[in-house]
């Protein structure tokens, strides 16, 4: 009665490990294997690729935070990025908050890694950004220069001004502030504030910024802060300009072209031209509702580091796929 056989025998498995061992853990090459033992090069890697599809090899990344690998690297060939860290697709069935705690730890990692002490940063305001600072336990001394005016109605512990001085608190660096609101009524105000002493000081910093760690807002109830500051009228004016996505209150349309709207004229912030000369933009933006207005931002340019989640990861590879970056 013949054995049926279900696997590599125990002298075919045993031959196996030693040429992945030698592989994997010796860094022999794969000519080098095939000289020890008399095989081809292409025998060699057959027999490895057996070994990783029948389980007797196993690779796992035992990496220092939850990211998932795969889609990283596909983000970022697709977009042309310096890198892309995208969390882990188990985070797509948290809470959103858990989400946006998890995304800010990843950019405060990132930001404890890279920053220098000859570095210029920074910040815009949003719930990721906060969260990331809130994460930063150590930063070289560096200046810390707030990119965009107080949204009104937040607590203090949440506004921008309270964000860059905790960031300084950790630095050690000067502190540039903006004490102003990120919205004002009409130009004229707008003009008077940016002439202010303080706010003038914080603005002359921007043109001296080498890393900026910014959100990217969707333009839709929610998902913005310059959008919630808005009236309605308004948000429908830009909307029917074609706005897609908000950066430091700084609009883009789907194909990342910036817009220039009435918006432009009174809000306290960097300015378009300025965030694009930033050597390395930081950008946060995930869950799925922005995944087309993080496409658009990462058109533009502006962007070096996106940092993401699966949720939106997945469907920005899609807008990708539809609309590559070399057309």
């Amino acid at each position: 009665m013949s054995r049926k056989k279900a696997g590599p025998l125990l002298t075919e498995s045993l031959e196996l490990a030693t040429m992945a061992r030698r592989f994997y853990v010796q860094g022999r090459s794969k000519l080098e294997i095939a000289e020890e033992f008399g095989v081809s090069r292409f025998k060699v890697a057959r027999l490895l690729d057996t070994a990783r599809e029948t389980g007797l090899v196993r690779v796992e990344f035992d990496l220092p935070a939850p990211l998932d690998v795969e889609l990283s690297d596909e983000v970022r060939r697709a977009y042309g990025l310096r890198r892309a860290l995208v969390l882990e697709r188990a985070a797509a069935k948290e809470p959103r908050e858990v989400v946006r705690k998890k995304v800010g730890t990843l950019a405060a990692h990132l930001l404890e890694e890279i920053a220098r002490p000859t570095d210029v940063i920074g910040l815009s305001w949003a719930r990721s950004v906060n969260a990331m600072t809130e994460a930063i336990r150590t930063l070289p001394r560096c200046p810390i220069v707030q990119l965009c005016g107080v949204q009104a109605g937040m607590d203090m512990r949440g506004r921008s001004v309270e964000t860059v001085s905790r960031v300084t608190s950790v630095s050690g660096g000067d502190a540039y502030p903006i004490f102003g609101p990120l919205v004002l009524p009409d130009r004229r105000t707008t003009e008077i504030l940016r002439h202010q002493p303080g706010i003038a000081e914080t603005f002359g910093q921007f043109g001296k910024l080498t890393k900026a760690v910014v959100s990217i807002g969707a333009w839709l109830p929610g998902e913005s802060t310059v959008y919630d500051a808005l009236d309605e009228a308004e948000r429908a004016a830009i909307a029917a300009r074609g706005a897609t996505a908000e950066v430091a209150a700084r609009l883009f349309d789907a194909s990342g072209n910036a817009l220039s709207t009435g918006l432009a004229h009174h809000v306290l912030a960097i300015s378009t031209e300025e965030l694009l000369a930033v050597p390395e933009v930081i950008a946060i933006g995930y869950s799925a509702p922005k995944a087309a207005a993080v496409d658009a931002v990462l058109r533009s340019g502006m962007v070096s580091t996106l940092i993401t989640d699966a949720a939106a990861a997945v469907p920005l590879l899609e807008l990708a796929e539809k609309r590559p970056l070399s057309e």
